[in-house]
């Protein structure tokens, strides 16, 4: 009778062991944050929680990662990409009993060149389990990402100068102007003022940033008339690129220096 029991024992571990290997009855994994909301350059805390399920399980590592989409550009064809802007290892491996839960705090900087939350743009923080064997279990919390203080006056100024921003979405970026990732984030407005009438659009770029300075890049597209427009704008003659850094110390005068950049090439 206990030999018989035993087996049984074992034929049910077994069973629920090949179960959890598909991501059945397996460790689960929660990251709870201490808010949604976060401006880039600032630090994220919070917990992530493991519960082991129905069996004992070995966890290689728990690992944490900031992610967005960006398009990617290939043969006329448009592709959405995933870009991991940051990634971490939490934990050396341990294991993780059935039923057991487990608490690890986590505290991580979000990157200045983390995208802001506008447009199409979304990003979000990825937990995943590392177990060898098995289904990775994984959790995926959306953020909202704020500019940090320069980038929000940045943009303010731009609006102020009467400008509606009319879509932001991250693209690939040219080699010229890559930085640590492979995509930018473009910001795209339409006059609505002054320049209405004399400007197709403007798009913004954040080229790098801190907290005390920004590297942007402005495309200034001028509204051609005329017969020449055609020939114009099939040789981007219509377009101005201007690069130029804005520090805090231009704060009190930001919306005039961008209108003096703006009204030279409009």
């Amino acid at each position: 009778m206990a030999n018989d029991v035993s087996r049984r024992n074992e034929r049910c571990l077994f069973f629920h062991k090949a179960l959890a290997s598909i991501g059945i009855g397996s460790a689960t994994v929660d990251t709870r944050l201490e808010k949604d909301s976060y401006r880039a350059g600032e630090v994220m805390q919070g917990e992530i929680v493991v519960r082991g399920g129905q069996v004992e399980q070995q966890v290689d590592t728990i690992y944490l990662s900031v992610n967005t989409t960006y398009i990617r550009e290939s043969n006329d064809h448009k592709h959405t990409e995933v870009a991991a802007l940051q990634k971490v290892k939490v934990t050396e491996p341990f294991t993780l009993g059935a039923g057991e839960e487990k608490i690890f705090p986590i505290s991580l900087t979000l990157p200045f060149e983390t995208p802001i939350s506008a447009g199409k743009t979304q990003v979000w923080i990825q937990t995943g389990l590392d177990i060898k064997n098995a289904v990775d279990p994984s959790d995926k919390d959306y953020i909202r990402v704020e500019p940090t203080a320069l980038a929000g006056h940045i943009l303010d100024a731009i609006r102020g100068l009467g400008f509606r921003l009319r879509e932001a979405e991250c693209e690939q970026a040219p080699s010229r102007f890559r930085g640590y990732y492979p995509f930018v984030q473009e910001f795209e407005f339409v006059p609505t003022g002054q320049y209405r009438g004399h400007l197709d659009e403007l798009e913004l770029v954040f080229l790098s940033q801190s907290n005390h300075s920004a590297e942007i890049l402005m495309q200034i597209d001028r509204k051609v008339k005329g017969i020449g427009s055609f020939f114009a704008e099939a040789l981007d003659m219509d377009e101005s690129y201007v690069r130029t850094t804005v520090t805090m110390h231009d704060l009190p005068t930001l919306q005039a220096k961008l209108q003096q950049i703006i009204s030279k090439h409009a």
